[in-house]
Parts: C-alpha cells; structure tokens; sequence
C-alpha cells in the first residue's frame, strides 16, 4: 500500500510474457475486450501488446478511479501512462453490496479470487456494471497521443494479468479497498441472516396442552423391555435372477445392496439405542438424503453403484469423493459442514470468537497476531489463512473442523475439535524427529 493513500496500491513489475495469453479468466477477457473494442487504431493496440510482452510496463499503482505506470519505447524513452476508470457513486455500491452479500456463495468465490458471473448479470440488471464496457477505459499519457497509444494499451494488458490474479483490483478501481469491502460484506450478510431468522413464517399450529399428554400417557400400559442386540446385522435375501420374471432394467445388484446396507444401518441404530450412556446423548438429526446418499457411498465397493448414487445426490466424482472423505470424519455434520456456508448468529459469533482468544491469547481471527497465532479471515462460518492453504470451519454445533486446499477445492483433513487451536495443529505436517 502506498503510505500516503491507504487507498492506493502499487504492484511491483511482471515479468515477460512471450507467447503466454494475458487473461485467462472470463472476466480478464472482459477487460480486454473493453480496451480492444474501443481503441480506434488497431495497430497501435498491437504494438502495445507487444510492449507488455516484453516487459516494457513497470510498477503499477491502482487507485480509485484510475491506473498508473511508466510504460518504455524500445529505445528507452520512458512515459508517464494513465488509465481512468469510473467509479461507482454510494448509490452504486449500496446495490451492488446488497447483491453480494444476498448469496453467501458470491462472498465465498470474491475471497476465492474469482468473479462470479451471476453477481455481474444481476449487478447489470440493477444498473450497475463493474466490468468496464467500451469507452470505460479513458487513457492519458505524456505522448500527448489523444486516443489508446501503444503505452496505454501496454498498461490495459498488464493489468489483465492482475485481474486474472485479483479481482479486488476491479473494486479498488471502482473506489473501495478490499479490507473495507469484506467487512461491510460480512456485517450485512449477518444482519440479513438474523434478520431472517427472526421473522416468523406462519402462525403455526397452538399444539396440544400439557396436561392433556401426561393424562392419555397415564392410561397407557408399561412399555416392554428393550430387545436384545443380535451378534450382527441380518443378510437380506438373494434376489432370484433366474426365472426371468424381474422387470426390465431392474438393477439387481443395486436392489442387494441397498437391502443390505438396510441390514447394517438399522443393526448400527438399535445398537445406538441399547447402549448404557444412549439417554444421555443428545439427539443427533436425521440426515438429508443427499446425506444419506453419501453413507451409502462410502459403504458401496460396486462402481456401477456409487456412479449412481453420485448422480443421484447432483455430486460428480470427485464431489462425491470429497463427501465421502467428511463423512468419515464425522458422518452427516461433517457432509453439512463440507457443502453448507452459514452465518453464525451474534451468540455463535461471540462464542466462537472467545474460543479463537483463547487457543491463541496474543490474538487471532484476523487481528494483530503475536508469534504463535495465525492470521486468520472470517466470512460466515470460515477461517480461512490469507495466501495459504489452511481453513477452520465452525460447524452449527459449535466445534471447528480443519480443512485444506488442493488444487481448487478446499478438502476435509481430519475429525472436529471444540478448540480451534487442536483443529488448526492437525493441519501441520508431523515432525519427523517429534
């Protein structure tokens, strides 16, 4: 950041780039497209191309409202090159945060450094584009050329490049810094899940009284007493294949398996339910059948029957995989926590938040870390380690489950913790000499 404008922030050099594409993401694209669609003279957008290619652009600095570098001819010449950007009014971005901050999964891809294009389509419809379109591109520079000269173009591709890598450099053009940008995008997702949540959906039904339960339940006779657990689960029967009377497509294999995976859940909850302490533990909620789908998965050795499941659920492979990995971890409240993005209410929030000062005293949750404690950033129900591949998420019942990232996708790494500090430990690699 620049010290005299907080606003301001400048980008060292990037290196040559010959014969790599500057823009690889659709919205880079998009911001070539504003500056090759509106530069009069072709030629001179070619030679600017050029220019970034070789690595003629240095340091560029990004404000509100406009770009900045010295942009070198081949013999040397420097020039002092701008590019201005509108930027959005209050009004303008009052909508567009409204927009963000109603789906949690635009807030999750903007700190994934990705632009989702839903958010553009409706941020469009409301009258504000924060793609820039032809003409937004307004160049300036010391060559005195009055249209995009060769150094401006230069500067417009380069950029590309760091739109690729952050699209917050997008939004600081358009006048707000990305610190200021996730807090207002947290603080309004918050009010508008509380706000939700204490709205009444309907009257509902006024119940049955009290009293009247306890004096049906009186004239009811003893209940028996509780069954004896069998050695092991039942086998279902073999379904017969050989009269040739099943119907078609019947997949028997599937059928088979299914029963039998009826067999050992319902041995697995009856022995739940005989156990001494089972009085005591809490109820735990039924899963979703798309839950469910993934405790079958991870029963199922058939091919054939987890391809179908997958597809049953809406999963791919490898969504189904990582599922069946949380799973295992923690059965249905490890699914949820892997595919929900919640907002925790002001208690959960303040709950979670005393247990992150306590794993770490000198601090942590984003604040001014002392040498053990990590920097982490909270939106919604994730902590998640800037420029690394660290995340904690907190799950509706209050324990913090570790995840990392590989590749593009943030993986389930190990079973919850109701410290953060546990949770985040088992995330580093074992010492070899511990």
């Amino acid at each position: 950041m620049n010290a005299k404008d907080p606003y301001e922030k400048t980008f060292p050099p990037l290196a040559p780039t010959p014969g790599r594409a500057f823009a690889h993401t659709w919205w880079g694209h998009a911001w070539l497209r504003a500056l090759e669609d509106s530069a009069l003279d072709g030629q001179q957008v070619k030679q600017g191309r050029r220019y970034a290619r070789s690595g003629a652009v240095g340091a560029v600095s990004v404000r509100p409202g406009g770009l900045t570098a010295v942009v070198r001819d081949p013999d040397g010449t420097a020039h002092r090159t701008d590019v201005l950007v509108q930027e959005f009014t209050e009004a303008e971005w009052d909508r567009l945060l409204g927009l963000a901050a109603a789906e949690s999964g635009h807030i999750a891809a903007l700190l994934d450094r990705e632009v989702p294009p839903e958010l553009v389509e409706d941020a469009a419809a409301a009258g504000v584009e924060l793609l820039p379109g032809i003409g937004d591109l307004d160049p300036r520079c010391d060559c005195e050329a009055w249209d995009h000269c060769p150094h401006t173009a230069a500067l417009c591709y380069q950029v590309a490049r760091l739109l690729d890598q952050d699209p917050f450099v997008l939004l600081l053009l358009r006048g707000r810094a990305e610190a200021g940008l996730v807090a207002e995008l947290e603080e309004r997702s918050t009010a508008e899940a509380e706000a939700e949540a204490g709205s009444p959906d309907s009257a509902g039904e006024i119940g049955v009284l009290a009293s009247e339960v306890y004096a049906a339940a009186s004239a009811l006779p003893p209940l028996p007493p509780p069954a004896a657990l069998p050695d092991a689960p039942g086998q279902p029967p073999t379904l017969d294949t050989e009269s040739g009377t099943e119907p078609p497509g019947l997949d028997v294999d599937g059928v088979e398996f299914l029963a039998q995976a009826a067999a050992t859940q319902a041995y697995r909850l009856l022995a739940e339910a005989l156990a001494p302490a089972h009085a005591e533990c809490a109820p735990q909620p039924e899963p979703t059948s798309a839950q469910d789908a993934v405790r079958l998965t991870a029963e199922a050795h058939d091919l054939r029957v987890r391809s179908r499941l997958s597809a049953a659920s809406d999963r791919d492979r490898a969504a189904m995989d990582r599922a069946v990995l949380a799973w295992g971890f923690g059965g249905a409240q490890a699914v949820a926590v892997l595919e929900e993005d919640w907002t925790p209410d002001r208690a959960s929030l303040t709950r979670a938040r005393a247990a992150l000062a306590a794993a770490w005293p000198d601090g942590a949750d984003g604040g001014d870390a002392g040498a053990c404690a990590p920097v982490l950033r909270r939106i919604r129900s994730r902590w998640t380690e800037p420029g690394g591949d660290r995340q904690l998420r907190l799950g509706r019942e209050g324990r913090w489950w570790p995840y990392r990232r590989a590749a593009d996708h943030w993986i389930p790494a190990g079973p919850p913790s109701t410290d953060p500090a546990a949770a985040l430990a088992a995330l580093d690699p074992e010492d070899p000499e511990g």
